[in-house]
């Protein structure tokens, strides 16, 4: 079992920027990615970015040039930089874990969530 706890969500203006974080623990030797998804009241959830062990990255198209994934594997956890952030950022943000990111939907470890509000 791999456990996750996301630490960083709250309320900032737009334009602001706010730094999630994910640590990880138990099995971790049992996961290679490690995604942050999100999903707003009424709307399906939706991936954010991805890392791999080998810190491979991917971003979807609503947050490229905007958002940035890293990770410290010393500290196992995983960071989301969320920088211009928009109004339809607002979400509820979970990270992921998991084999592969085909993996992570049907039999990887989720967190809680965070929430992220982006409002004046």
């Amino acid at each position: 079992q791999v456990q996750l706890v996301e630490s960083g969500g709250g309320l900032v203006q737009p334009g602001g920027s706010l730094r999630l974080s994910c640590a990880a623990s138990g099995a971790i030797f049992s996961i290679s990615t490690m995604a942050w998804y999100r999903q707003a009241p009424g709307k399906q959830r939706e991936l954010v970015a991805t890392i791999t062990s080998g810190r491979s990255t991917n971003y979807g198209d609503s947050v490229k040039g905007r958002f940035t994934i890293s990770g410290d594997y010393a500290k196992n956890t995983v960071y989301l930089q969320m920088d211009s952030l928009k109004p339809e950022d607002t979400a509820v943000y979970y990270c992921a874990a998991g084999r592969t990111v085909a993996t992570i939907a049907s039999s990887g470890y989720w967190g809680q969530g965070t929430q992220v509000t982006v409002s004046s």
